[in-house]
């Protein structure tokens, strides 16, 4: 044999072996025993801004969430990776821990209420947004219109400010003879102000007298509720951003103190000692909200995805509250409730 025949003989055994060794390897990865970079899949990283990391129902919120996104495939530490930012009762660090999550960089941010989408729109007109829970993502300017959003985020609704009047309808046919009602609101929460127009609509039809008290921080809740007294208040509306929810004992106290029935956008906030609630269920809307991170990781874009709107509602009531407040709950508003609290 000439060298130029065993030269080539050779490089046809290196060639063999070469494809042996990978069709091995390809062997043993279909076998689990080793992951070829090109099989691995990709690993997606969401950022989720939530109010507070110690609230067990803020837990149960999470927890609905990885339901819904194992539902669809996603499996922390598999193809999924979540980075909890949370705002723990400041407003001013939720603006902070968006862009903490833009600067990472995350693939998608999920955002509790209008407040953190705001925060997560100001850090970023690019990575998706999915809202959980958006009392008003219209008027708040963070989406178009429903059925087209038109950037990068979309999401579910709670429809706070289509709900506000069903609100002063309850307690007026709670309480008798109301006929001043104060609601209590965060400056800072974009949703809030839609929503205390719809009210201020509501009450010049029922004939009740509003009175629009803000609250920044739990430290503002005793002088705003002994402003409420002052002014001859009846009963208040709470209205829903996650401050007012993860410190609804404290302001359902202070509601029993001053005798004034509290009506809020979750029951959560009549199983901590407020009369009343009408709202969609939180944790379902948390759940739902993941099929809109399987679209948008999928490659659907947030501009074609249409908001979703909250179609089943729930009103809760605390006979406790009642009987502590003296009052009656009449029977056309027990047979609307779905939950009454003993």
């Amino acid at each position: 044999m000439d060298d130029r025949a065993a030269l080539a003989c050779r490089g046809r055994r290196r060639f063999l072996q070469g494809n042996l060794g990978v069709a091995g390897l390809g062997l043993l990865a279909g076998c689990g025993q080793v992951s070829l970079p090109w099989q691995r899949p990709k690993v997606y990283r969401v950022g989720v801004l939530m109010e507070s990391a110690t609230d067990p129902a803020e837990a149960r919120f999470h927890r609905a969430l990885r339901l819904g996104l194992r539902e669809h495939g996603w499996i922390e530490g598999e193809n999924l990776l979540i980075e909890h930012r949370w705002g723990e009762g400041s407003a001013a660090r939720i603006p902070e821990i968006a862009a903490d999550l833009v600067r990472l960089p995350v693939d998608l941010i999920v955002a509790r209420g209008s407040i953190y989408t705001q925060a997560a729109r100001q850090a970023t007109s690019t990575i998706p947004i999915v809202f959980v829970g958006h009392a008003d993502p219209i008027n708040t300017g963070h989406v178009a219109s429903l059925a087209r959003p038109g950037g990068n985020a979309t999401g579910n609704a709670v429809l706070q400010t289509e709900l506000a009047p069903k609100w002063l309808q309850l307690l007026t046919a709670v309480v008798p003879g109301v006929t001043r009602i104060a609601v209590i609101w965060h400056p800072g929460t974009p949703s809030h102000t839609p929503a205390l127009q719809a009210l201020e609509e509501s009450a010049r039809t029922l004939h009740v007298q509003l009175q629009a008290v803000g609250a920044r921080t739990a430290a503002d809740f005793e002088g705003a509720f002994a402003e409420m007294a002052r002014e001859g208040a009846q009963a208040v509306v709470v209205l829903g951003t996650p401050f007012f929810y993860n410190e609804r004992l404290r302001w359902s106290e202070l509601a029993l103190m001053h005798r004034l029935p509290a009506m809020y956008s979750a029951r959560e906030a009549v199983e901590a000692g407020a009369l009343m609630s009408y709202s969609p269920n939180l944790e379902a809307l948390w759940r739902s909200a993941a099929v809109f991170v399987d679209r948008i990781l999928k490659g659907a874009r947030p501009a074609d995805l249409p908001v979703e709107q909250a179609t089943t509602f729930e009103v809760a009531i605390n006979h406790k509250t009642a009987r502590a407040l003296g009052l009656t709950i009449p029977q056309e508003v027990l047979q609307q409730a779905t939950e009454v609290i003993q």
